[in-house]
């Protein structure tokens, strides 16, 4: 059965706040989630620890935001087999690359999936 644009993008929101609660630790404050063409744009606020929070605070001297940013993106490609599994059942495409960033000023993260076609959506 096919869903609206709305409807799959709100399904992968709440599959993403479950990795993350689940594999990262702790949820973000607010996700959302758009669906362009082949692409999955997943928009994270408020996924910085009160730890991490710390080493932002620390200085540039502490090298903190680029331990972040490192840790951060070793454990999603940890975690990726999985992110890719939930997004290719959401959208019933294959996911063929994934990006991400971390903002450690803002403390929000992005994730991008290319996906191999369009979802179908109505």
């Amino acid at each position: 059965m096919k869903k609206t644009r709305g409807q799959i993008e709100a399904e992968i929101s709440e599959a993403i706040i479950k990795f993350e609660k689940e594999y990262m630790g702790r949820g973000p404050l607010e996700t959302k989630t758009h669906i362009i063409d082949d692409l999955v744009l997943v928009r994270l606020k408020g996924v910085l620890t009160q730890a991490e929070h710390q080493l932002v605070r620390a200085g540039e001297q502490s090298n903190g935001r680029e331990l972040i940013k490192q840790v951060r993106i070793a454990l999603l490609e940890k975690g990726r087999p999985l992110l890719e599994t939930a997004i290719e059942n959401l959208t019933g495409k294959k996911v063929i690359s994934l990006h991400t960033d971390i903002s450690t000023v803002t403390g929000e993260r992005v994730i991008i999936f290319t996906l191999q076609a369009s979802p179908e959506i109505i």
